[in-house]
């Protein structure tokens, strides 16, 4: 049985709820997320609770119902607080700026980087930490580990574009041999 999959997914007050054959829309104000759970788990709604259970004991009906119980709670969390993860840019000469809806950063390349800021993502820079927050768990980890990869950490001197709780494993240099 799946122990994430049995647990029920509380829906705050503020966030409305609708629930049509297979697919599952949150909305909150303006904003509304979709998820489609393909008929590969069933779904209750009741009293702004979301329970889910498997329709088989099949092993992917199985998987798929902690699956789909995670998203929908990711989603609501999304919505209530939502989801930050914080980069850090360490080097001589890197920068990083937001300008209107671009991310304009200076890497160390002969040229800058413009990263086009997607709608529903906020990015904010404060000397070389990059925040970006936004409602869907999966674009801002992807948005993340895109910027991550323009200039990812180097294990000698630890430049480049770095998450803030990640710890870069440094080798020595060269040695002279006497």
């Amino acid at each position: 049985m799946s122990r994430i999959g049995k647990l029920p997914v509380s829906v705050p007050s503020d966030i409305k709820v609708t629930l049509d054959g297979t697919v599952i829309t949150f909305v909150k104000g303006s904003t509304t997320q979709v998820l489609d759970t393909r008929g590969n788990c069933g779904v209750v709604l009741e009293d702004n609770t979301l329970t889910f259970s498997t329709n088989s004991d099949q092993r992917a009906d199985r998987a798929f119902w902690g699956t789909y119980r995670a998203l929908a709670s990711n989603i609501v969390t999304g919505l209530t607080t939502g989801f930050e993860k914080k980069l850090e840019i360490n080097g001589v000469g890197y920068r990083a700026a937001v300008q209107g809806d671009v991310l304009n950063l200076q890497l160390g390349y002969s040229h800058d980087i413009n990263f086009d800021i997607p709608s529903g993502i906020a990015m904010a820079v404060e000397k070389n930490v990059i925040s970006i927050k936004g409602a869907d768990k999966q674009q801002v980890g992807q948005i993340a580990a895109v910027i991550r990869s323009f200039r990812p950490p180097e294990p000698y001197k630890g430049k480049g574009v770095k998450y803030s709780d990640e710890t870069i494993l440094r080798k020595a240099g060269k040695t002279s041999k006497k």
